[in-house]
């Protein structure tokens, strides 16, 4: 079997919905909570926690968030764009570089283009993701995307807060239009998760999806972040023969399971199995399907086969200088040393903290990603 990807930043984000954020990274500036002074871009700090930008802003160092109020938000909500389409939008607002108000009236030259988190993802076509910032006469700062023709329609207001050389928030007076970011995107809801899952070699656990109706399920959590662990075909057609094909989506209120990360290696463990990740099938915020190669079985749902000892035989006679059958029947130095099952099945208890994924809201995703919790009869 061919070794899993090398874990990349994304996978790490992707696996902090099952960390349940218990993470302790330290982070030097939190942009929702910068806004959350000012009511009066409450509704544009609400949609960056909507779209996910928030926590990327988070993420970055040597940045600069152009802030609108709510008013001029007004003016892009009322055409009911799309979440990715306006995520698109507002990514225009957030430039990779640091812009405090006085570097704004000491431009060289003037003017400057610099690029948008819009343009450094690659979601831009072109260059449609650099903003013009020009110093204008009596000390104005105009702002305008680089396929609006040159044109400067949003001007800057005042400084929320600057944290040197690590973020800047600045208010400017209207919303950066372009035609590029305003351009329908396809939304996660509108990927069909059966259908990725079928061609990517997880046909049998799209089927048991679609017949038990949970894929219902699946699809109408994918807006709000959904991860999917899906077994192989191989993997569910060793596994069904001794198992009825029952969808375990509402037979616990909550799973418990440890998530170990050994270098690049991956693995999800429960008291009954354990399961590595072998690959990424999808990686799209906010979906993001991983293949395993096992079942994940919750100790909620499936009971531990435990082997009961046969008696020991009755002791025979020692004989002089001849080995007992208690000697003979002792456990050699290795085995005594060698984990029994229970042994196994309570080392899996050290979770790191992270274990019980309460179902709701996107946590909720993740406890259905039990693959098939398929019960025993």
């Amino acid at each position: 079997m061919a070794n899993p990807p090398p874990l990349t930043s994304s996978l790490a984000l992707s696996l902090s919905a099952i960390f349940l954020l218990l993470s302790t990274t330290s982070q030097a500036h939190n942009i929702t909570r910068i806004l959350a002074k000012h009511p009066e871009l409450s509704t544009f700090n609400h949609y960056l926690t909507v779209t996910h930008l928030a926590a990327e802003i988070n993420r970055r160092q040597t940045i600069t968030v152009l802030a609108i109020d709510n008013a001029a938000m007004s003016a892009i909500l009322d055409k009911h764009l799309s979440i990715p389409t306006l995520k698109n939008v507002l990514s225009l607002h957030v430039l990779v570089d640091y812009f405090g108000a006085k570097k704004l009236h000491q431009l060289t030259g003037g003017s400057t283009l610099t690029a948008s988190m819009f343009q450094s993802t690659g979601t831009a076509d072109g260059t449609s993701g650099y903003v013009n910032i020009t110093n204008l006469k009596g000390g104005k700062v105009g702002f305008g995307t680089e396929d609006n023709n040159g044109k400067l329609n949003s001007f800057y207001q005042k400084s929320v807060q600057e944290i040197p050389y690590n973020i800047s928030v600045l208010q400017i007076s209207q919303v950066l239009t372009s035609a590029e970011a305003e351009a329908p995107t396809a939304g996660p809801s509108d990927v069909n998760l059966t259908s990725i899952l079928a061609k990517q070699g997880c046909k049998a656990f799209a089927d048991l999806l679609i017949a038990s109706g949970a894929d219902a399920t699946f699809q109408t959590n994918v807006d709000g972040g959904l991860t999917v662990f899906c077994p192989s075909d191989a993997v569910i057609s060793a596994f069904a023969p001794n198992h009825h094909n029952t969808l375990a989506t509402d037979k616990a209120n909550k799973y418990d399971f440890t998530v170990q990360n050994d270098g690049e290696e991956v693995s999800l463990e429960t008291k009954v199995v354990t399961a590595k990740i072998t690959g990424t099938v999808l990686d799209q915020d906010p979906l993001v399907i991983y293949k395993v190669d096992k079942v994940l079985q919750p100790k909620e749902l499936f009971k531990v086969v435990k082997t009961t000892e046969a008696p020991a035989p009755k002791k025979a006679p020692k004989k002089a200088n001849a080995p007992s059958e208690d000697d003979a029947d002792a456990p050699s130095e290795d085995d005594a040393d060698a984990p029994t099952e229970d042994d196994s099945a309570d080392a899996t208890a050290d979770n790191n903290g992270v274990s019980g994924l309460m179902n709701g809201g996107r946590l909720f995703a993740v406890g259905l990603s039990f693959c098939i919790g398929v019960l025993l009869m």
